[in-house]
């Protein structure tokens, strides 16, 4: 049983984590700490404990360039599919920071570990896949109390990182995370505080019994 205090530093790390670009330091990692996080990241449940990611460290910097260069192809796609006003405030929304980060971490769903019977997952085929975000998760709130930045680069066409990182067919990239110290976090996520999207409120996202049904009707 978890104390008051723990309970308080849990809730602190989940509302101060923050998918973050601009604010790395590039300074290293230092090994206990990327050890503890790939850990925490490693104790995640899994659909039958098929346990079916795998973590890429990436700390050469030529192959963190040749992916910012993707990824920066990728944006300029994305952006030519938006209207005037939201190309407007996309352009001040930094995407990445693939080599102001001390590394990046890709994660992968290897979707026949286990395999071919997997426990639970007859019946939700994605049930490994959302095994592997909640490993992501952990990792996530890890670096955080590790005082590391996390931001999660998700301009990438698949065949490209698989090619680039020397991934077998039967892997699949889910994310690759630039991970680093960081000088701080933001109080606001960045597409919430230049005007692309706002958070909305826990009331809206609650159902009781049934959809669109309110703990008052």
């Amino acid at each position: 049983m978890t104390s008051g205090t723990d309970q308080h530093l849990l809730y602190e790390t989940i509302f101060q984590r923050r998918d973050t670009r601009a604010e790395f330091t590039g300074a290293p990692i230092p090994a206990e700490a990327l050890h503890r996080v790939l850990s925490a990241a490693h104790a995640a449940p899994s659909v039958g404990l098929s346990q079916p990611w795998d973590f890429v460290v990436v700390s050469n910097v030529d192959v963190r360039r040749k992916f910012r260069e993707h990824v920066r192809t990728e944006r300029a796609l994305f952006a030519g599919q938006l209207d005037a006003e939201q190309a407007r405030v996309f352009a001040r929304i930094k995407i990445e920071g693939i080599m102001e980060s001390s590394a990046g971490i890709v994660v992968t769903y290897d979707s026949s570990r286990g395999a071919p019977s997997v426990l639970g997952r007859h019946a939700i085929a994605d049930a490994g896949l959302y095994s592997v975000c909640l490993a992501i998760q952990n990792l996530w709130l890890a670096a955080t109390v590790e005082g590391l930045g996390v931001g999660w680069v998700s301009f990438y066409r698949e065949k490209f990182l698989r090619e680039l990182i020397g991934l077998p067919d039967n892997l699949r990239p889910v994310a690759w995370l630039c991970v680093g110290p960081v000088r701080d976090l933001p109080t606001v996520p960045d597409l919430e505080r230049h005007g692309w999207r706002e958070r909305l409120p826990l009331s809206a996202v609650v159902h009781h019994d049934r959809y669109g049904t309110s703990e008052s009707d």
